[in-house]
């Protein structure tokens, strides 16, 4: 069972979920996902959106191989090279993300780091999933 929890005391979230509560089930951790192709290789140079894309597909195929989907996670954490550039294609990303989860948002944490493993990745996310 998964329950979303949004306490009136804080503000609306937009775009993420202050807390899902699980009971039961199985727990997922997912490993940080970069916009690596099947062979690793870091695809859409520069496009911040692109790579979002490529990140979430990575997370789904994940998520399908343990018997779930993308609406079973409850929980990302977002690293990217450049903050402003993530808030400059928000709207862009947005949409992304309205393709692969609908309206559902995980709880999510956005952190701007100074470097990734791969050279040219703009955008990991790592996650939490719980299948019931």
């Amino acid at each position: 069972m998964k329950k979303i929890i949004t306490p009136p005391e804080l503000a609306p979230p937009r775009g993420f979920n202050h807390g899902i509560l699980c009971e039961g089930g199985k727990t997922l951790f997912l490993a940080g996902q970069d916009a690596g192709d099947a062979e690793g290789n870091i695809v859409c140079h520069g496009d911040i959106v692109g790579q979002y894309e490529q990140v979430i597909k990575n997370l789904k195929a994940v998520c399908v191989e343990a018997g779930g989907t993308l609406q079973n996670i409850v929980k990302m954490n977002i690293f990217v090279s450049d903050a402003k550039l993530y808030r400059a294609h928000l709207k862009e990303l947005s949409v992304v993300h309205r393709k692969h989860f609908g309206k559902y948002y995980p709880v999510t944490a956005l952190f701007e780091i100074t470097g990734f493993y791969q050279d040219h990745n703009l955008v990991e996310i790592e996650g939490i999933a719980y299948l019931d």
